[in-house]
């Protein structure tokens, strides 16, 4: 497998052009540390600051500027459990954000939200798609993938069951084999919703 036209990488090359978004990251993020110190954390692939962690002027920088750009600068000094769980999930977005990565891993990325914290990481997807920001997308929700997203793989049991442009592959058919159980799929606008 290739990844971004590389066969084989060192983790801690290949790290610094990712940045991650996951629910299991975010239950990592809680207590204390403020919106700012996470979002500091992603220079440190770490989940806080730490003692042994020397933020540089730049960083600090970088860091207000991933909260801006994500609109958030009100949550920088704010601890994280004060935070709804929308606004924590907009934190760990500017998190991978914050050093300026080639592509974005988000892994289901509305788990645990509201339908308008779910709407809010949907378009935050959209606009940094438009940016330039790749986007790697692992979900089972298919409402999840953004109108950006072009190609989509279908995967069970480890193994890849279909691979193509979105509109060839999220069919009934497909979508019933794959899940086991009969569905119905809407399209409008470049949204696909399942039933």
């Amino acid at each position: 497998m290739s990844i971004l036209g590389q066969d084989a990488w060192d983790v801690f090359s290949l790290r610094s052009l990712l940045g991650i978004v996951s629910n299991d990251l975010m239950l990592s993020c809680t207590g204390d540390s403020s919106g700012r110190d996470v979002v500091l954390s992603g220079f440190f692939s770490s989940t806080a600051i730490y003692p042994n962690h020397t933020v540089e002027a730049k960083q600090l920088q970088m860091a207000d500027a991933a909260l801006a750009e994500l609109k958030i600068s009100y949550l920088a000094d704010r601890p994280v459990c004060e935070m709804s769980s929308g606004e924590a999930r907009r934190v760990l977005i500017a998190r991978a954000l914050v050093h300026k990565p080639q592509a974005l891993l988000f892994d289901e990325p509305c788990n645990s939200l509201d339908l308008a914290a779910q709407q809010n990481v949907r378009q935050t997807m959209s606009s940094l798609a438009n940016s330039g920001t790749a986007i790697i997308l692992v979900t089972h929700e298919l409402a999840d993938i953004v109108p950006e997203i072009q190609r989509v793989v279908l995967m069970s049991n480890g193994r890849v069951r279909a691979d193509g442009p979105k509109g060839k592959i999220l069919t009934v058919k497909r979508l019933t084999e794959l899940f086991g159980v009969s569905v119905q799929i809407a399209r409008r606008d470049g949204h696909y919703h399942l039933w």
